[in-house]
């Protein structure tokens, strides 16, 4: 049996910064190869969550690879990310009731995760599935505390404490951080994933299935080899 500090085992691990956005619709692609990926390597990778603010505002958004610029432009990217992927998108919420922004959202997140790294995942996560499934705009404060309290009646989130955060600046001072870091590593794409271990590290952007993910981590270090025996 082998025995191992925390500080060892935390720097044996396969570090992984995650750049997404809770209205991306390829990371919503991605996301059970990625909750598989993490629940079956949970013991050899560590992982930092950053938001990228994919949408600031309509009057000053323009993605150009994709022609989108306006609201109702986004549904069809969201049937094509849909088709590719097999997971469910409400795409007639870009007609019904379409998200102003993401920056809202990416802040309640943030809020999330400085209560704990659970709690952060399991928001971010629901806030997803209410998007996703069920054409809840998460672009409105009321939205983002009702999902809060929801997903809070479930695991370690504190919903008043999210909201508190969110009107006093905590959640704001935390995603502006993360926009300093997606401006200075130029990061362009959601999701995208920077992945490191001693000297190497490389990025991987865009959608990846299962498989693709694994080949892309075990080229940076084999997960197998990083695996902490107790």
């Amino acid at each position: 049996m082998i025995q191992t500090s925390t500080a060892n085992k935390k720097a044996d691990r396969l570090s992984i910064v995650y750049y997404t956005d809770p209205l991306c619709c390829w990371s919503w692609a991605m996301e059970r190869h990625w909750l598989r990926f993490m629940e079956e390597y949970k013991d050899s990778i560590s992982v930092r969550y950053c938001m990228t603010g994919l949408i600031e505002s309509w009057q000053n958004y323009n993605d150009t690879v994709n022609c989108i610029s306006k609201p109702i432009q986004m549904g069809p990217l969201w049937m094509q990310a849909s088709h590719i992927s097999g997971q469910k998108m409400a795409s007639d919420i870009w007609v019904k009731d379409p998200p102003a922004s993401s920056y809202l959202a990416c802040m309640a997140v943030k809020c999330a995760f400085l209560q704990s790294d659970q709690a952060g995942i399991a928001y971010l996560r629901a806030l997803r599935e209410a998007l996703m499934l069920d054409s809840v705009n998460i672009a409105k404060l009321s939205s983002l505390y009702t999902i809060a309290r929801q997903a809070a009646k479930a695991g370690p989130l504190d919903a008043d404490r999210l909201y508190e955060d969110i009107q006093n600046g905590k959640g704001k001072a935390a995603f502006t951080d993360d926009l300093k870091e997606v401006s200075y590593m130029n990061i362009t794409r959601s999701p995208s994933l920077l992945a490191s271990y001693g000297d190497k590290a490389r990025m991987l952007c865009g959608f990846r299935p299962y498989e693709d993910l694994l080949d892309f981590f075990n080229e940076i270090h084999p997960l197998t080899e990083l695996t902490v025996f107790k």
